[in-house]
């Protein structure tokens, strides 16, 4: 009996330790079924190819023929990273003339770049430096049909985006001539290519705009032809190079076709490229060097080879989420948003430079990058087999270290203190919100032990420490301790949720939690570079003020924030406190009831119309990591205007940010978590509910700290 006993733990502890493998993900099949599919006409449904460094955006003729057409919906865009133009400072504004002097109780003077609404020479260098460089858009590619063609002379449309190799297919009769177009994006280069069957020989307009610097639009101004101008340098049968110069801007287009073609000057900044053939293909390349040949391009048959073999590797080497074994019927949606951010984020998201709001796509902010938003651009990269997608971006803040040096030792901080708003100069843009942030500090730290945790070698410990550790300082000398309390203080920031004031804001309960966080990691960091922990860094982690909460027993938008559940001030924008839990883990600060209770009052009563598309996330992170998966699972998918995901993926919030990359990203790193848990965390699928309906199948994620 004993024997027949111990044989059956045996076997029960055999089944517990080794379970049943899981069958392989088809992943061909989980990312084709999520193609976007369109057949009619729609300005928030282009289609995007790109590569991460570059990105084209295209109408239903698959190619950029009707760009007035989707002007207020999702633009059709031509952006890189490198493409950037400023107006003549003709007035010789200087940086130093945007700061003004603010004094929050430590000691110590601070100079802020801010947008000055006393003083006009101020606020005229404020508004220079905000708008310049702004990011261009690099040319239209279209059909050229002429001034009368409008875009519902487009009839029969079939157009789909087949993400696993990479390439838009659109079929479409224009005043009864069928068109059948292949556009895709060469993998490396900023170059699209793009096939084109049809007896119609119409030809290809490469139309060229001047930048307007308007905060928030397509950026073509054409009306300033007079202002730029387009030359061709080379040209032979099969090729061309033409200049574009812009003010001190300079960059060129280099095109290749094949096939007889006669290319055409139309009018300044004007060409066509006539086809006399009905089978006709191009590539055509964007690059800030001059080409030293013509004909140097790759044509059309080899670009879509690489773009099928970069995609197919792409969605092979990362993780897969597979919802197709859920019977929840909202499952199948999440998976079209998982498969589409992925796609979408890989194209926009991961260059050298920190992306912009609005990707590659149009411009938000004059196409600047906000560096408190990397996180939810790109936190995912790492979580889920792409940490070298992350890497690539990191790079850039080797570049700006002395600028963002130079922003600390300005306000009488030690180290380095990250900028907000920028560009690739690193140069922060002045604000009177923006520039007073300081939850982008701790990113970097929270975005390098990410990438340790995908590949712990002593090399990215050396690649990275040094920016850690000053990173590290400057938080600790932003910290204020108050003898008295006998605590460290957060103070003379706006936090998070930006409703609040530099001014008046003390511990705002995420950035009290993150800086508890990040610092734990900077030590950890001086360890395995073999050094010392530094001990006043450990009294601070020690010593740093408890999150404040009401007789509720409700945790607080600040310490001082004692009407938090009474002012809309405070329960609107973002609900930032969920992030203390959530994008972070459960640490000495928190008491686990009192977030509970914090999250379950703001799924009752939190302005919901007010937030942002990466709140949505934030929120099913906070739930996961709380232990409440159908909340996580219903915030994922609240039907609200800001969490509106589009036929094409993109995160809608309004109509100025028809798409919200953030959203996207959140969205990714949610999954991660909700799937594949966290440090110590032992339940399965933590994020998905234990009703039966949530059979979410997934491989290669990684767990979060």
């Amino acid at each position: 009996m004993r024997i027949l006993l111990f044989c059956s733990l045996l076997v029960m502890f055999v089944a517990c330790t080794h379970p049943v493998q899981q069958v392989p993900i088809d992943r061909k099949a989980l990312v084709s079924r999520n193609n976007p599919q369109f057949s009619a006409f729609d300005s928030l449904a282009s289609l995007s190819v790109g590569n991460g460094e570059f990105a084209f955006t295209v109408d239903v003729t698959g190619l950029q023929t009707f760009p007035d057409a989707y002007k207020k919906g999702v633009p059709l865009g031509t952006q890189s990273q490198w493409g950037w133009h400023s107006f003549a400072n003709m007035d010789g504004y200087r940086h130093e003339e945007t700061l003004s002097e603010y004094d929050f109780g430590r000691g110590h003077k601070e100079l802020y770049a801010v947008q000055s609404q006393e003083d006009k020479r101020q606020k005229n260098a404020s508004d220079w430096f905000r708008a310049n460089p702004h990011r261009l858009h690099l040319g239209v590619i279209g059909f050229e049909w002429g001034d009368e063609a409008v875009i519902s002379d487009v009839t029969r449309i079939s157009q789909t985006l087949n993400l696993w190799e990479g390439e838009i297919l659109s079929r479409f009769t224009w005043k009864g001539n069928d068109f059948d177009v292949r556009t895709v994006c060469h993998p490396a280069q900023d170059m699209i290519s793009a096939h084109i069957d049809s007896h119609l020989h119409t030809g290809i307009k490469l139309h060229f705009p001047y930048p307007t610097g308007i905060h928030t639009d397509n950026a073509c101004d054409w009306d300033a032809n007079d202002k730029h101008s387009t030359e061709v340098l080379k040209q032979d049968t099969q090729s061309a190079v033409l200049k574009r110069t812009l003010d001190s801007t300079v960059y060129y287009v280099e095109l290749k076709w094949e096939g007889k073609a006669l290319l055409k000057e139309k009018e300044k900044n004007y060409f066509v490229l006539l086809p006399q053939e009905d089978t006709f293909s191009f590539s055509c390349a964007f690059t800030v060097n001059e080409p030293d040949q013509l004909a140097a391009l790759p044509n059309f048959s080899e670009v879509e080879s690489l773009a099928k073999n970069h995609w197919a590797s792409f969605w092979e080497k990362g993780a897969a989420v597979d919802f197709s074994h859920c019977t929840d019927p909202r499952a199948k949606e999440l998976e079209r948003r998982v498969v589409l951010s992925q796609y979408l984020l890989a194209i926009q998201c991961a260059g050298s430079t920190p992306p912009q709001e609005t990707g590659l796509t149009y411009n938000s902010w004059f196409g600047k990058y906000h560096l408190e938003m990397i996180w939810w651009h790109q936190a995912w990269q790492p979580l889920w087999g792409h940490p070298e997608l992350l890497s690539h971006t990191l790079e850039w803040y080797k570049t700006v270290e002395p600028i963002a040096r130079e922003v600390a030792r300005r306000q009488g901080f030690d180290g380095i203190r990250w900028m907000k708003m920028t560009d690739p100069s690193g140069v922060e843009a002045p604000s009177s919100v923006g520039s007073f942030l300081i939850w982008q500090q701790p990113h970097f730290i929270y975005l390098a032990e990410l990438l340790y945790r995908s590949n712990p070698d002593k090399e990215v410990i050396e690649k990275y420490n040094h920016l850690v550790q000053e990173t590290a300082k400057f938080m600790y000398s932003f910290a204020t301790y108050d003898e008295l309390g006998v605590r460290f203080v957060l103070k003379g920031a706006i936090p998070a949720q930006e409703t609040l004031n530099a001014s008046t804001t003390i511990n705002p309960p995420f950035e009290l939690s993150y800086w508890h966080f990040a610092m734990q990691i900077a030590q950890i960091w001086r360890e395995r570079a073999g050094e010392k922990r530094n001990l006043e860094w450990d009294e601070l982690i020690d010593k740093l003020s408890p999150l404040a909460y009401n007789e509720d027993g409700l945790y607080l938008a600040a310490e001082n924030a004692i009407d938090t559940y009474k002012d809309i001030r405070f329960t609107s924008d973002h609900m930032a406190v969920l992030g203390a839990v959530g994008i972070l883990p459960m640490n000495k600060l928190i008491r686990e009831d009192y977030m509970k209770n914090t999250l379950q009052w703001i799924w009752d009563n939190w302005n919901w119309g007010k937030t942002w598309g990466w709140d949505y996330p934030m929120t099913a992170m906070s739930a996961t990591r709380l232990g409440e998966p159908e909340k996580a699972v219903e915030a994922l998918l609240m039907n609200k205007r800001t969490n509106t995901y589009l036929p094409n993926g993109h995160n809608y919030q309004d109509p100025r940010l028809r798409i919200y990359l953030p959203g996207n990203g959140g969205l990714l790193t949610a999954i991660a978590l909700m799937c594949a848990g966290w440090d110590g965390c032992e339940v399965e699928n933590p994020g998905f509910p234990k009703d039966g309906k949530w059979n979410v199948m997934w491989e290669g994620l990684s767990p979060m700290p």
